[in-house]
């Protein structure tokens, strides 16, 4: 009788970084840093480097939906991240996968702009992206200029804004709400979870580096992860947390690009 844990599952549903450090290549950096198989549905092509997004190629819907079908007829999935979905087709594409086939727990990071400030997500994305898949998320994790574009609503200033914009995406449908505070200013780097068991600030110390691609798909991909194995939201974001700021205090040790280079992802055996 095999007596080993099995080992979960997690698919990323996402674009593609040409770089490396961000998307699909950190999401499936983060899930084998923590234990976790990945497959990956890829939503765009971009050309990108760690001075920003020169070009975006999206395959059309269908060519997305034969991946889903594909996986999922497949492979037992034990969590779904959901990353860069470009535009509305894709969103309705994703949407009607996740019903179809129903897995146990979805990550949504909110991707819409890139850390150069390229547009990931057409506007028209953002409202089908609102009423589609918050309904269908375990949780959702965005950063502040994100939970404002969803509401329409002028960005967070301080953990009060933070707290009142988590609650109001959780009354758009929203299970739960992991909203990130790393916009913020201070030392700290402030996180607020709400769910069905009330509110969690979950707080590190800001660490100070340049390289911090890909810090927002390797969180969401960590949770993800982690909440396959734990089954347990706040424990996996808490998992999640301590696990990005191990690999932002290591960043410093890759050397790639020239730019906001990425983040550490396999700190702890390299």
């Amino acid at each position: 009788m095999n007596t080993h844990a099995v080992i979960p599952n997690v698919l990323t549903i996402a674009g593609s970084d040409s770089g490396g450090g961000a998307g699909i290549q950190a999401d499936l950096k983060a899930f084998s840093a923590l234990g976790a198989f990945g497959a990956s549905a890829i939503t765009a092509l971009t050309a990108q480097n760690t001075h920003g997004v020169t070009a975006v190629h999206a395959p059309p819907a269908e060519f997305l939906t034969a991946q889903l079908d594909a996986v999922f007829s497949d492979l037992r999935i034990d969590a779904v991240k959901l990353g860069m979905l470009a535009n509305a087709d894709l969103v309705r594409a994703v949407a009607a996968a996740l019903r179809r086939y129903k897995p146990k727990y979805v990550v949504l990071d909110t991707v819409m702009i890139s850390k150069s400030g390229h547009a990931l997500l057409l506007p028209d994305a953002v409202v089908a992206l609102r009423d589609e898949l918050l309904p269908l998320a375990t949780v959702i994790t965005p950063n502040l200029p994100e939970a404002a574009a969803l509401l329409g609503d002028r960005e967070a200033s301080d953990e009060d804004g933070m707290r009142a914009q988590a609650t109001a995406l959780r009354a758009l449908g929203a299970q739960a709400v992991l909203i990130k505070g790393g916009h913020l200013a201070g030392e700290e780097s402030p996180d607020w979870l709400f769910d069905d068991q009330g509110e969690d600030r979950i707080s590190s110390p800001r660490v100070t580096t340049r390289h911090t691609h890909g810090t927002g798909c390797t969180l969401s991909s960590a949770i993800a992860a982690l909440l396959a194995q734990t089954h347990d939201l706040r424990a996996a974001v808490r998992g999640a947390k301590d696990y990005l700021v191990g690999a932002l205090e290591h960043a410093d040790r890759l050397s790639v690009g020239t730019g906001i280079g990425p983040v550490h992802h396999f700190h702890r055996w390299w």
